[in-house]
């Protein structure tokens, strides 16, 4: 059996895996080279999540100035952009979006709030599971958009309803992951902690809740995408403003710039909620080995 060289060519010694094995050399040549070598993973694992939507807008701008597609069909990214920075230099852009904003976080922090509360109410309590859950289920089984009418006979058109359609849409996502992350703690764990004495509080905080943890994190990251489909419909019940409001007074005039623009605000306050929630789920779930960032080479 061949020894294993002490020295490469340049100089560094070969890398052995745990195995015993050489595995592939280190990058060679300058500094600087070495350097850009180490760092193109790391460019490649920022870029790679960018590239569908680089391409889908190099196919938009390129099928719009050819004349392939219609400016009243879908007019070029240009044109959205001028329509964006028209309604910016009016202030009307800025006070949809803070609009809009206040809505889903009113309605997403009741619904989060409401569902975690009875989630674990209903997790860690066999009677209240018998007492609540069955009548949550049957509630949930209606499409919540559906109560739109309802709502408004009982609260009119003011700001109640969409608040309260956000967080219906929230409740339900929140209340069934946290219920099934609470049952998928591991039976084992919780005893162990019985026997050494902890209460049920002591239980819940330090057992039930790292536990479920991944799981209730899933189901708010979900329904934050589940609120702004629902303020989609919410802000067209005879509102004055919102990115909705936007939509719908653009499709009284035509304006398909406009509608499209308050497309692509929805999908970047989507985006950028989906980002936040991913960087609480890295922040609070640093134990977990699945949420761990990759070490650097």
């Amino acid at each position: 059996m061949p020894e294993q060289p002490l020295l490469t060519k340049d100089g560094d010694p070969p890398s052995v895996s745990e195995q015993g094995r050489a595995t592939a050399p280190r990058p060679t040549g300058p500094p600087a080279t070495r350097r850009i070598a180490r760092l193109l993973p790391h460019t490649g694992r920022a870029l790679g999540p960018w590239a569908v939507p680089l391409l889908a807008l190099v196919v938009w701008q390129t099928t719009a100035r050819t004349g392939v597609l219609s400016p009243s069909v879908l007019p070029a990214p240009e044109a959205v952009l001028r329509a964006g920075t028209d309604l910016a230099a009016t202030g009307d852009l800025q006070r949809y979006l803070l609009t809009s904003l206040r809505r889903i976080a009113q309605g997403f922090a009741l619904g989060t709030a409401t569902g975690l509360v009875l989630g674990f109410t209903v997790g860690m309590s066999k009677p209240a599971e018998v007492l609540l859950d069955r009548s949550l289920q049957m509630v949930r089984t209606i499409p919540h958009l559906a109560l739109v009418p309802l709502m408004i006979a009982w609260f009119g058109i003011g700001e109640e309803p969409k608040i309260l359609l956000v967080a219906l849409g929230t409740f339900f996502p929140v209340y069934l992951n946290t219920v099934t992350g609470i049952r998928g703690v591991d039976p084992k764990l919780l005893q162990l902690g019985r026997s050494y004495g902890l209460g049920r509080w002591a239980l819940v905080r330090d057992i039930a809740v790292p536990g479920a943890l991944p799981t209730i994190l899933a189901g708010i990251r979900y329904s934050l995408g589940v609120a702004w489909m629902t303020l989609v419909v919410a802000e067209t019940i005879s509102a004055s403003d919102g990115i909705g409001y936007l939509a719908q007074d653009a499709r009284q005039m035509l304006r398909t710039d406009q509608i499209v623009l308050a497309i692509v605000l929805y999908a970047l306050a989507g985006l950028l909620a989906d980002l936040l929630t991913k960087l609480i789920e890295r922040r609070v779930l640093r134990w977990h080995p699945n949420y761990r960032r990759p070490s650097a080479p």
